[in-house]
């Protein structure tokens, strides 16, 4: 798996994406490391929707984990 991040412009995705790979790499199930990425995503956007964030964390780890995309990814519209 890759580990350049510096192209993932929006902070929430990031770390949702770092938390995946680092959850993933120590033992972590996926549906654990999915569901704790999702819990992740609604720390930062308190406002989103259970089923918002769960489409978008799975967004982002098929974007940049399973597919290793190097462009930007479809999200939300913070900074």
């Amino acid at each position: 798996m890759g580990r350049e991040f510096s192209h993932i412009a929006r902070r929430c995705e990031r770390a949702v994406v770092v938390a995946y790979r680092e959850l993933r790499t120590h033992g972590a199930a996926d549906m654990d490391a999915f569901r704790a990425c999702t819990t992740l995503y609604r720390i930062h956007h308190p406002e989103s929707s259970m089923n918002e964030a769960r489409r978008l964390v799975a967004e982002w780890i098929d974007h940049h984990v399973v597919r290793a995309e190097t462009t930007p990814a479809p999200g939300c519209d913070c900074d």
